[in-house]
């Protein structure tokens, strides 16, 4: 018999952390298995998302945890927020399922756009005929925002749904590119004002129908839409919306 999951706080928005989470973190501990012995084998690598939320990594023939998902494609990803003080004490998310590697064509143009817009530095070596993007297909996840705010969550609660995913991707790269030359200064109001991150040079590192994904060098920031977008004028109008809730936020 499995033990019940508490029940969450009324103030603890479970799923949303997760997302947050999720969709900002740059690295994490990704942990595959090792065929030898069977043992887990934990590894730092870089970390951005597809328009759904699945957590999507860049790997090299010549890493372990690559020829190890190869071989078994289950695995888990942990999530950490780092600051000041206890290390416990700042949410992380572990994020389950299996992972398989994107072959090129479409899909893999798309995740190379967001994957370099949330780690620019990976130009230097996308195109390496080692490298292939792997996606993980995510099964399970467990939050972890801090003293007696736990949660088990499902795919659903983080997950965009596939078809609504593949709609949103026609016109995801006009609208980022479209924010990031003609809206800088309202993306700089939803990282400031919205996010409450401090003031740099912010620009829009992705989309989804769930809300939107800042970045300024090694900083990256999230806001979430009032009301899920699922079409291009459905987001032009959350968008609106948020440069409105940042410009009287500051007034």
């Amino acid at each position: 018999m499995t033990q019940a999951e508490p029940p969450r706080a009324p103030d603890f928005d479970a799923p949303g952390l997760a997302r947050q989470l999720l969709r900002t973190i740059r690295a994490g501990a990704l942990a595959t298995l090792d065929p030898a012995g069977g043992f887990p084998l934990a590894t730092l690598t870089t970390i951005a998302t597809d328009i759904d939320g699945s957590p999507v990594m860049l790997l090299s023939t010549l890493a372990a945890h690559r020829a190890n998902l190869e071989r078994d494609p289950r695995a888990s990803i942990l999530m950490a927020r780092v600051g000041k003080g206890d290390p416990l004490a700042h949410p992380r998310l572990t994020v389950t399922g299996r992972a398989a590697r994107v072959p090129n064509g479409e899909e893999a143009a798309r995740l190379r756009t967001r994957f370099i817009a949330r780690h620019p530095k990976a130009k230097l070596y996308v195109d390496f005929a080692d490298f292939a993007f792997f996606r993980l297909r995510v099964e399970s996840a467990h939050l972890n925002g801090g003293f007696a705010r736990a949660a088990a969550l499902g795919p659903g609660e983080l997950i965009v749904g596939e078809a609504e995913a593949s709609a949103f991707a026609a016109f995801h790269d006009d609208a980022v590119a479209h924010m990031n030359e003609d809206h800088r200064n309202a993306v700089a109001l939803y990282a400031t004002r919205l996010a409450g991150a401090e003031p740099g040079e912010w620009r829009v590192s992705g989309l989804d129908p769930l809300g939107v994904d800042l970045s300024t060098g090694d900083e990256t920031a999230r806001v979430d839409f009032p009301e899920p977008a699922h079409d291009a004028g459905a987001l032009r109008a959350a968008l609106v919306a948020l440069a409105a809730a940042a410009r009287a936020k500051g007034s």
